[in-house]
């Protein structure tokens, strides 16, 4: 996180609140689907919808299911004081929900053929933080 907060220029990093509950029941092995009706707010159960579903070829389910968890995201990062830009970095664990369902947004754009989109959100994931993508992708 110092990494972020040494750019005097630019805002400050945005860090979005845990999910203990949620985390708990993922580890207690509760399925997303499940946890979705519980915990519809979290993005960290849309991304792992979407990535179920996308590694399923089920692509426009995972495009729904990653919208949902980018829109979900967006509204917790403004409640975190997030004001349309600035870092959201990778490194702060509670911010990978978010990340992750930009990423997924972006995939299953890229497989329906939303190339303007793609562009976006490859724009905002980089903006947000550089090393996501390749977090995610070597996760």
């Amino acid at each position: 996180m110092a990494e972020y907060r040494k750019n005097l220029l630019g805002p400050d990093a945005t860090e979005l609140p845990e999910e203990t509950d949620v985390l708990a029941r993922l580890d207690a092995g509760d399925e997303a689907i499940d946890l979705a009706a519980k915990h519809p707010s979290s993005s960290l159960v849309w991304a792992i919808l979407a990535d179920e579903a996308f590694g399923e070829g089920r692509t426009v389910e995972s495009y729904a299911f990653a919208r949902v968890g980018y829109h979900r995201g967006l509204d917790a990062l403004r409640r975190a004081g997030w004001r349309g830009a600035g870092p959201i970095p990778w490194e702060h664990e509670p911010n990978r929900g978010f990340l992750r369902a930009l990423y997924a947004l972006g995939r299953a754009a890229a497989a329906i053929g939303e190339s303007e989109e793609v562009d976006r959100i490859n724009k905002f994931l980089d903006e947000s933080d550089p090393s996501a993508k390749a977090a995610i992708e070597g996760a």
